[in-house]
């Protein structure tokens, strides 16, 4: 589908906003190390802190799209991408307490995971249910780059510039100041959607039978691979690490590594097709393969490095394939009027894989990871399984309805 005019500035609008988004969620990651050594943290509290963006996320994700299909899309995105600033401003105190970390990543995930959702469900309305592929890429490259080059500039910035723990986040604010400025002066602040409103801000998404069933036995599964894989590359493998110099700046080469590695493989997940959540749950079986024979058999030094290295590209590859694998799904199974509601049960099901880091580390110490770690490559590999089993699978015909924000194409 092709777009002209207003249609790709719009289009532009939207993929910006992710991108800022996208940027924040993860500038605290290469910091964590940071907070650890000035609050003296154990590395569960360190996952933890990781992990609480998790719950932010769940009320966010569950009643932001469904406001989204009745209010309109962009009415809902302007006040949450202020609260996406918020929560990085909020950041600056964190140094000095360990509940303004917890409260600021919280949040951030309140905030975030509505953006994620409606910022989604804006661009499959701008490119419709043929177009589900197109918007799905498009997504994945908005996020996967912002997930990417957020932890890289954090990471650089704290390691040679000043105020380290404050220059990061700020940078992050003039980000979201910018896209909400590209959306105002592109759309202004929304329209209704045409048609009666849906009632009541719980979700409903108005799937088919056939739909339905193609979401909890295929969605579900890909979504769960969604951030399990990258958050364990970026919380988890630096652990594998210890005493490594450079950590802070390391680990946001890691992140980025991982995270860019999601958005180079958007292009090879048009060639795949169908295949394309069954190939990233297993790139994500093979990353965590690839960190349990390092947690194994490589001491500190260069082979765990390179081990780190070559597992943090694949579970990055693998979360980037099925981000994609499941957005396009989305885009064809849900219907105009309940897409945003599909959105949010999707990245309320990605989001759970936030869980994997803190169940890799809470039961064993530091020096023991290789065995969550192989568990999470059994699940993986399971997971690749059912999914090729399942690739066949019909989608169900989305119903009728128009974009609450969707400018003429």
């Amino acid at each position: 589908m092709r777009q002209g005019g207003r249609g790709d500035r719009t289009w532009l609008a939207a993929c910006g906003l992710l991108f800022a988004t996208a940027f924040g969620t993860n500038v605290p990651t290469p910091l964590l190390l940071v907070y650890r050594a000035e609050l003296d943290l154990s590395a569960s509290t360190l996952a933890a802190i990781f992990g609480v963006y998790a719950l932010g996320l769940a009320p966010s994700l569950l009643l932001g799209g469904p406001a989204s299909d009745r209010f309109g899309r962009v009415r809902v995105l302007l006040p949450v991408a202020a609260g996406v600033a918020g929560a990085s401003l909020l950041f600056l105190g964190g140094a000095s307490a360990l509940w303004l970390l917890f409260a600021a990543r919280f949040l951030q995930g309140l905030a975030s995971g509505a953006v994620f959702s409606v910022g989604s469900a804006w661009l499959q309305d701008l490119a419709g249910p043929d177009g589900a592929p197109r918007a799905a890429r498009a997504a994945s490259v908005a996020q996967t780059a912002g997930f990417c080059l957020g932890p890289l500039t954090s990471g650089l910035l704290a390691t040679s510039g000043p105020l380290p723990l404050a220059l990061p986040y700020l940078v992050h604010v003039a980000l979201v100041v910018v896209a909400v400025a590209a959306v105002l002066a592109t759309v202004g602040t929304g329209t209704r959607p045409a048609g009666p409103p849906s009632r009541g801000l719980l979700p409903r998404p108005g799937l088919t039978p056939a739909a339905r069933r193609v979401f909890v036995r295929v969605v579900v599964p890909t979504a769960v691979c969604v951030y399990a894989f990258p958050s364990v590359a970026v919380t988890v493998l630096p652990l594998l690490l210890p005493g490594i110099s450079g950590a802070v700046a390391f680990t946001g080469l890691l992140a980025a590594l991982t995270l860019g590695t999601g958005t180079l493989v958007q292009p090879f997940a048009h060639r795949l097709g169908r295949r394309t959540g069954p190939a990233g749950a297993g790139l994500g079986a093979l990353g965590a393969a690839a960190a349990t024979v390092t947690a194994l058999l490589a001491p500190p030094g260069p082979a765990a490095v390179a081990g780190v290295a070559v597992a943090g590209v694949l579970f990055g590859a693998g979360g980037g394939l099925c981000l994609n694998a499941g957005l396009t799904r989305v885009g064809r199974l849900a219907p105009a009027s309940g897409r945003g509601a599909v959105n949010g049960l999707f990245y309320t099901a990605a989001y759970s894989g936030f869980a994997a880091p803190w169940l890799a580390t809470a039961f064993v110490a530091t020096t023991a990871l290789a065995a969550p770690l192989a568990v999470l490559a059994a699940a993986a590999a399971i997971t690749a399984g059912w999914l090729a089993v399942r690739s066949g699978d019909p989608d169900g015909a989305p119903g009728p309805g128009r974009s609450p924000d969707a400018p003429p194409s």
